[in-house]
């Protein structure tokens, strides 16, 4: 497969961000096979808010690894906006995930020896067309603190550097693996904030996954997974603002 170009732009709300058919994720073989992912069917609309819920296992992470270009199916397709990444070859996925992908985990992964600007400025340096260090950082509300190392910082504030360097690159994805699973509520209730400023001033398809089913007002749409499988997609009529949602 050819190195994927760069379809910044190209698409609509109405057009699907990810495909997947009969997604499947086999780690191990014989009896100590673990299935990870059972035929998962999904759509994710261009620019949606998406929430994945479900227990420990379920085979969330492994379907966001494999969206996100760091893992591969065992078997059936995936496709980003209409481009079949199922056999993409390894150059294909790393421009993937250096073009159109922002990842943010539950822990922060920051330099501690570099400033919040600096641990920004890392992304912004190999960016095509990314943000400032301090356009991103004011976009999460940390413009004033811009030149605090993270021991400087509460882990909200680290959290949200974090989420300022993944949108650093202007990503056209926002991958989010627990981001808010080790800070209390109030401090996840602003990391969730800016996460929507991001999914609504870059139009970025953001997709977070949570163990916290009260976050789920607040996404477009509600997929929750079951040993390996969709369970259900809810589609939220009205959607919930970060400060309201019951924690």
């Amino acid at each position: 497969m050819e190195p994927m170009q760069d379809t910044r732009g190209q698409s609509s709300r109405d057009t699907a961000c990810f495909r997947t058919r009969g997604l499947t994720k086999v780690y191990g073989s014989g009896a100590s096979a673990v299935h990870a992912l059972r035929g998962v069917d999904l759509e994710i609309p261009e620019g949606d808010l998406v929430v994945l819920l479900g227990p420990s296992g379920s085979g969330k992470s492994t379907l966001l690894n494999i969206l996100g270009g760091l893992d591969r199916p065992t078997g059936g397709e995936f496709l980003f906006r209409g481009e079949d990444l199922t056999r993409a070859s390894t150059r294909a996925l790393t421009l993937y995930r250096r073009r159109h992908v922002g990842f943010v985990f539950q822990f922060y992964n920051l330099m501690p020896s570099l400033t919040a600007r600096e641990n920004v400025e890392l992304v912004t340096e190999i960016a095509q067309n990314g943000l400032s260090a301090g356009e991103a950082l004011e976009l999460v509300g940390l413009e004033k603190r811009a030149d605090h190392f993270p021991a400087e910082l509460s882990g909200g504030e680290q959290q949200r550097v974090a989420i300022a360097r993944a949108i650093a690159k202007r990503p056209e994805v926002m991958l989010c693996d627990e981001p808010t699973g080790a800070l209390d509520s109030a401090t996840g209730i602003r990391v969730l904030q800016a996460l929507k400023t991001v999914n609504e001033t870059l139009g970025a398809t953001t997709i977070i996954i949570t163990h916290n089913a009260g976050v789920a007002d607040m996404a477009h749409r509600v997929i929750t997974f079951s040993d390996g499988q969709v369970g259900n997609v809810r589609v939220n009529t009205e959607r919930a603002n970060p400060e309201d949602l019951a924690w």
